[in-house]
């Protein structure tokens, strides 16, 4: 199944009072690249993460948040005071106020308020434990983010055999007006020869030959083979089980080298006029595969 690059997912649940939310946002990208935003103390986390996804996904920018919520819980931070560096404070402090004379007035919550003497510190969870209570969380809004980019893809591929149709139907409309320009070559070629012999009798068996040789010039078998060959790599590409988005875009490539040479080789407006038809639509295609994974 074709799948975009863009998409959305999010999922929450509670474990052990907390609260685990992650969302997780995506748009086209070469690779498989992850930004992700998670609170600091679980850092640990991001590798977990990033190994995940590379089993789920294969390209796409991707930027994810993790956000944990431990207002129902049990704190797991812990108060901690440097005593070693309050003790310089204190002994400083009544250095200045025998130096200078000053009161002494300090007090417990003044001393505590100074740098570095309080801190809060969040106690190390074992990294597998929270692991396991985020992981569900992640592949629930995963599952979500894949469904949505399904759905995309599934757009994106109905939108693109359309095009291809098309594509096919005006290579059609040039192809039968291969025969026509060739009479009307013909014609305008006797015409031109009778006019410089000045009414006399015309070679046929020369006039046949120089239609022969217009006629190889501007055949288009090949180049029609090989465009309709490339369409159907493209498509088959499309319904393949793999990720499709990085090998597509070479039959692309090949198309459009297809109809500059119908282009070259056949000069008439109607099929220059078809032609840049084909052009645009396949910039069309080229610009709609960026987006598949």
């Amino acid at each position: 199944m074709v799948k975009s690059m863009t998409g959305f997912g999010r999922a929450s649940a509670i474990n052990n009072g907390v609260a685990i939310t992650v969302e997780i946002k995506s748009v086209n990208h070469r690779y498989l690249e992850l930004n992700a935003r998670i609170p600091r103390a679980y850092m640990q986390l991001e590798d977990n993460i990033r190994s995940y996804l590379a089993t789920r996904l294969s390209r796409g920018k991707l930027d994810l948040n993790l956000n944990l919520d431990f207002s129902a819980a049990e704190s797991d931070k812990t108060v901690s005071i440097d005593r070693g560096l309050l003790r310089n404070y204190l002994d400083e402090l009544e250095s200045v106020s025998k130096e200078f004379g000053l009161t002494n007035d300090i007090t417990v919550s003044s001393v505590l308020r100074l740098p570095d003497v309080l801190s809060l510190t969040q106690n190390e969870s074992d990294t597998n434990e929270m692991w396991q209570a985020v992981k569900p969380v992640v592949e629930e809004a995963t599952d979500a983010l894949i469904r949505q980019r399904e759905a995309e893809g599934q757009r994106l591929y109905s939108d693109i055999v359309t095009k291809l149709d098309a594509i096919n139907e005006r290579v059609a409309v040039i192809n039968a007006r291969v025969p026509v320009l060739t009479e009307e070559y013909c014609e305008k070629l006797k015409k031109r020869i009778e006019k410089l012999l000045g009414g006399a009798e015309v070679d046929q068996q020369r006039l046949l030959t120089e239609v022969a040789i217009m006629a190889d010039k501007t055949a288009i078998d090949e180049e029609v083979v090989r465009l309709g060959s490339h369409a159907k790599a493209l498509e088959e590409a499309l319904l393949s089980e793999k990720p499709a988005g990085k090998y597509i875009d070479n039959s692309i490539q090949e198309m459009n080298r297809e109809v500059n040479t119908i282009s070259s080789k056949i000069g008439d407006l109607e099929v220059t006029r078809i032609v840049l038809e084909l052009k645009s639509i396949i910039e069309q295609i080229r610009e709609q595969i960026q987006n598949i994974e």
